[in-house]
């Protein structure tokens, strides 16, 4: 194969720098992504990328992730489910979007489009504003997942959008159990 040829193939593999984005630490946990300049309404603005893998090795690198995280406080689990067979571990390093944090009123939301998760903005994002998207986590680990979104909706604990209201009538209900136990 010519030299040529080859350099074609290996610069083809470098990913272009992302004109939506820019890397900046985050004031709801370590870093996160930032608006470079205006995002209009509808764009997509990066693809979480990473490894293929099946259902059964998502699940065991779930688990395995989740515990080494409650150890370490590190960030947990990057994998996202692509279709009812797959699910893509994006905890590889040239996964940019793996950095966007959760929201409890996120500006971006998640769509599989043709075999790709795209994080597509649900609305106009301003410059410097910090991009976010609910992860969508079901309610029955909620306290594995503590929210630090700072919104004013925030239930403070990371889970989808149509569980909130039956988690805040859980957490009344501990408080409640709670103080009754303290009296």
């Amino acid at each position: 194969m010519p030299a040529s040829t080859k350099k074609t193939k290996t610069s083809s593999k470098r990913r272009p720098k992302n004109p939506w984005i820019n890397q900046f630490r985050s004031p709801i946990h370590n870093s996160g992504l930032f608006a470079a300049k205006t995002i209009p309404e509808g764009t997509r603005v990066i693809e979480y990328v990473g490894e293929k893998i099946t259902k059964k090795e998502s699940y065991r690198r779930a688990v395995e992730r989740l515990v080494q995280s409650q150890r370490s406080g590190a960030a947990a689990v990057f994998i996202f489910e692509l279709t009812s067979r797959h699910d893509i571990d994006g905890s590889v390093r040239w996964n940019q979007a793996r950095l966007i944090n959760h929201s409890c009123n996120p500006n971006c939301e998640t769509k599989v489009i043709r075999g790709h998760i795209w994080i597509v903005a649900l609305r106009e994002i301003e410059p410097g504003e910090e991009l976010s998207y609910d992860y969508g986590y079901d309610i029955e680990h909620y306290e594995e997942h503590p929210c630090l979104c700072g919104q004013p909706n925030c239930v403070g604990y990371i889970v989808r959008q149509d569980q909130h209201k039956k988690l805040k009538r859980l957490l009344k209900k501990r408080r409640k159990k709670a103080k009754g136990k303290r009296v």
